[in-house]
C-alpha cells in the first residue's frame, strides 16, 4: 500500500496574514489543502485567494467556539468548549442550523469544499459529530477529519505527558467516531497527525514525521501563517509558531524526506466522494 499525505492548514480566513502564509505554504511548499473558516475575519480575502489558487483543495473549518455566528450575525459563539457544552445542554445553540449556515456561506462563495473539520475539534462531541456527519451527507461532502493522532508520535515528538494522555484518550473514541461517519456515508483518512505537534512543528520534527508515516492516507493538520499585525492582535496562542510551521512546510529537507520515504502528496478532492 502506498503512503499518501494530505497536508491541511486550519484557520484559512482567520486573518489576512494567516491567509498569505497558507498560500505561500501551498505554492512554495508541501501544503495541499486548507480548511476555510466561514466566520473568519478575513473570509473574503481567503475566498479571493482560493479562487486565484485552484490547485489548493478547500474544506470547511466549522466553528462552534470563538468568533461570531454565521447563522445570527453579531451573536458571539461560546468562548470555550466548556461553554459550548453548556449551550448544547440547554439547547441555546442551534447546532445543525449554525453548521449548515457556515457550509452554505462557503458554497455561496463559489467554492466546492471537499472535506469538513471543526475548530478545536468540537466534532469529538457526540451531538456535534452527528450534525457534521449528517450535513456532510446532505451536502455531498464525504470526507471528515478523524483527529486521532498516530499513537507512536507522542514520545518521538517530545510531547508533554498531558498531551500524550489526551491523545490516548481520544484514541478510545475512534471506533465509535468512524461508525458514525460510516452510517452517514462519510469517511476519514486512515491516519491523522499534528495534534501533538501544534505550535511546535519545526522542519526537523516534520521530516521525522514524514519518514515514519505508515502505509495508507494520512492527514497532517498544520497552522502556517505570517505573523503580521493582524495576527499579533488576534486572540490565539498560535502566533510566531505559524511562521515556524511555514518555514518547515517550505524547507528543502521536507521535500527530501518525502522522497526518501516514498511519500506522495495528495488532497481530499483527489479521492472523490466515495
Amino acid at each position: 500500500m502506498r503512503k499518501l499525505l494530505i497536508v491541511n492548514a486550519d484557520d484559512f480566513g482567520f486573518t489576512r496574514d494567516v491567509n498569505a502564509g497558507i498560500i505561500e505554504a501551498h505554492r512554495n511548499g508541501i501544503l495541499t489543502a486548507a480548511s476555510l473558516m466561514a466566520n473568519g475575519g478575513a473570509f473574503e480575502d481567503a475566498v479571493r485567494l482560493a479562487r486565484q489558487t485552484p490547485t489548493l483543495d478547500i474544506g470547511c473549518h466549522l466553528a462552534l467556539v470563538q468568533g461570531e455566528s454565521v447563522l445570527e450575525p453579531g451573536r458571539p459563539l461560546p468562548a470555550t468548549t466548556a461553554a459550548l457544552l453548556r449551550a448544547l445542554a440547554s439547547r441555546r445553540l442551534r447546532l445543525r442550523e449554525e453548521l449548515a449556515a457556515q457550509i452554505r456561506r462557503v458554497l455561496d462563495a463559489g467554492l466546492k469544499p471537499s472535506h469538513l473539520d471543526t475548530h478545536k475539534h468540537t466534532h469529538l462531541l457526540g451531538p456535534v459529530l452527528e450534525a457534521v456527519a449528517s450535513l456532510g451527507q446532505e451536502y455531498g461532502i464525504a470526507w471528515v477529519r478523524a483527529p486521532f493522532d498516530l499513537p507512536a508520535r507522542a514520545a518521538a515528538a517530545g510531547a508533554s505527558w498531558r498531551t500524550r494522555v489526551s491523545s490516548r484518550g481520544l484514541g478510545l473514541l475512534e471506533r465509535r467516531f468512524r461508525t458514525v461517519l460510516s452510517r452517514h456515508g462519510c469517511r476519514a483518512a486512515d491516519h491523522f497527525a499534528g495534534f501533538q505537534l501544534t505550535g511546535r512543528l519545526g522542519a526537523a520534527a516534520l521530516a521525522a514525521l514524514i519518514r515514519s508515516l505508515p502505509p495508507g492516507v494520512t492527514e497532517l493538520m498544520c497552522h502556517p501563517g505570517r505573523c503580521g499585525e493582524e495576527l499579533r492582535g488576534a486572540r490565539t496562542r498560535l502566533k510566531e509558531s505559524r511562521e515556524a510551521e511555514l518555514e518547515a512546510l517550505t524547507a528543502p529537507q521536507t521535500r527530501q524526506a518525502l522522497e526518501d520515504a516514498g511519500v506522495v502528496l495528495a488532497a481530499y478532492r483527489g479521492f472523490g466522494a466515495g
